[in-house]
């Protein structure tokens, strides 16, 4: 693994919030039909360029990416859903949110916008969106220009007590009944979890573009409960999640032809975890950014900067 350098001061990184309902300058907003549901999307950069995917994950939206895409567009054609139940995305007519049903809108979403052209597509990819991505990659290889990932699942988690024990007991919790009172009710993903896992404080502005796919009470909220229950614990479930994480993650060790980007979180909050199961991993640069899980929103210029380097060296 080769470490890249640079500069990492958090007042130089920080951007200014932005809204999405007031809109970015330079990204269209868009909706798909997709299987029986919409998927929302943002786009930006040249049309004809070759496409890198930002895939977010939970309680995200594509919002996370925010301060990152308006850079890289510069050098591709950047694309980013919702998805399914999650920011401006329809829901799911079954009501299910599992890795597998996302699994299969997304699928559609890649198929619905054309990115199967050979070795184009570069995915960019945190939390959930990067077993997501892993997945997809892996069953499309020759659609795969490169992979760029942060606090991303690289392997499963062989107990709970592997888990990084500040959060293990809420996480614990919430794969239990007691998930419904802290999920559909208190919205406790989104109003807790995330704004402690960025080093910065976020804005009013911010944290209500967070809160508005979940700001009703109920259903509407059962994607951010159904993700936890996903983790792939290896003494506790659920083994689909468990196969498919092993699946991808011995392609990707094996693998010595797709470049590969691995942005590391200081502190971070799975990093350390990833820095050890990647770093044997070929054809992978790493560099290293301020950040605890949701390092986009610490490091956006850095990020930007990185990802921009890296698509650049591959022309």
């Amino acid at each position: 693994m080769r470490w890249l350098s640079l500069r990492a001061a958090i007042p130089r990184c920080c951007f200014p919030a932005r809204s999405i309902h007031g809109g970015i300058s330079g990204i269209q907003s868009h909706r798909v039909k997709v299987l029986d549901s919409e998927m929302a999307y943002w786009e930006a950069g040249d049309e004809a360029g070759k496409p890198v995917v930002f895939l977010h994950g939970n309680p995200t939206s594509k919002y996370l990416w925010r301060n990152i895409i308006p850079g890289v567009s510069a050098v591709g054609r950047c694309l980013a859903p919702d998805l399914i139940g999650m920011g401006d995305s329809g829901p799911t007519s079954s009501g299910n949110y599992r890795f597998v049903d996302h699994a299969s809108y997304l699928d559609a979403w890649f198929e619905t916008m054309g990115l199967r052209e050979k070795g184009h597509v570069t995915v960019v990819v945190h939390d959930w969106g990067s077993g997501l991505g892993f997945y997809w990659a892996h069953r499309h290889q020759d659609a795969v220009r490169a992979i760029v990932h942060m606090e991303s699942i690289v392997a499963t988690v062989k107990s709970w007590d592997e888990f990084p024990e500040v959060a293990r007991k809420i996480f614990q919790a919430m794969r239990s009944p007691a998930g419904e009172e802290m999920i559909l009710k208190k919205n406790v993903f989104v109003e807790k979890i995330l704004p402690t896992s960025i080093i910065r404080q976020l804005s009013d502005a911010e944290m209500d573009n967070y809160r508005h796919p979940f700001a009703e009470e109920g259903e509407k909220r059962r994607p951010t409960l159904t993700w936890p229950r996903e983790i792939p614990v290896e003494t506790d479930g659920p083994q689909d999640v468990i196969d498919i994480v092993n699946s991808y993650r011995s392609w990707l060790t094996a693998d010595k032809v797709i470049p590969k980007l691995y942005i590391h979180g200081n502190p971070g909050f799975f990093s350390a975890g990833i820095k050890h199961v990647t770093r044997k991993w070929s054809n992978q640069h790493s560099v290293e950014v301020p950040g605890i899980h949701f390092l986009q929103e610490d490091s956006p210029g850095l990020i930007t900067e990185a990802i921009v380097s890296f698509l650049k060296s591959l022309e």
